[in-house]
């Protein structure tokens, strides 16, 4: 709790610890996310989410039990619920808790929510359900930073998913957010098996970034990893 001074109070020191105060919040505002917090579960939230897995197949019983109990969750415990599922790739429960969470009172547009939603599809590759968060954080104007937005790409392309990183990317460049060269780097790790599309983002980040190196690993490092991906995908 902030409190004045005892002595030599004026209306210029109170604005200045008004000030103070407000520059400090702005500044710390990122950790305080409730996306970002330990998401430790209670017996409840545990409960629920047992709840929730076994009547998964069972559309109605399912349904009625989000209503009767989920919506009942509190913050904390909801939070806790979705997360838990995001680390068991649960799909399904992540995409019906991700509507819940969307509808109540205290939901407010956060980049770690939509980061936390994208990698988890990334890591299951499924694009149709990507493709619906991406159109609606883009309808709430959630704007990532860069660093995120390199974390998210990377994780497409780790799974296999160069067409839609490359879309991502593309928002990226168009990004209000100052470029920074380490997310790029990440980026184009990540395309080393993609070699048209790293010779684009290549000559992106030498555009930008004059005075740095990137390092090229041999041609017959592309042709190996072409293969490889030629044959997961047989």
């Amino acid at each position: 709790m902030w409190r004045l001074p005892k002595s030599s109070f004026s209306f210029s020191s109170l604005r200045k610890l008004i000030l103070t105060r407000d520059i400090s919040g702005s500044a710390s505002s990122p950790s305080l996310s409730i996306w970002r917090r330990k998401k430790e579960m209670s017996k409840e939230s545990l409960m629920v989410a047992k709840e929730l897995k076994r009547l998964q197949s069972h559309p109605v019983r399912f349904d009625r039990f989000i209503k009767s109990h989920v919506s009942r969750l509190l913050k904390s415990d909801l939070v806790s619920v979705l997360a838990e599922f995001q680390r068991q790739d649960q799909v399904f429960l992540c995409m019906k808790l991700y509507d819940v969470v969307r509808k109540e009172i205290w939901y407010r547009p956060d980049m770690f929510f939509y980061r936390d939603m994208l990698m988890m599809l990334a890591r299951n590759k499924k694009v149709v359900e990507a493709k619906q968060v991406w159109e609606d954080l883009k309808r709430e104007e959630v704007l990532f930073d860069q660093h995120t937005f390199g974390d998210i790409i990377r994780a497409f392309l780790d799974s296999g998913l160069s067409s839609e990183a490359m879309f991502i990317y593309h928002e990226m460049r168009s990004s209000p957010d100052p470029p920074i060269s380490l997310p790029f780097r990440v980026i184009l790790k990540g395309l080393i098996p993609y070699p048209e599309f790293r010779e684009k983002v290549k000559d992106d980040f030498l555009k930008l970034f004059p005075d740095m190196i990137v390092y090229d690993p041999p041609e017959d490092l592309f042709e190996d990893q072409e293969w490889r991906r030629e044959s997961d995908e047989e």
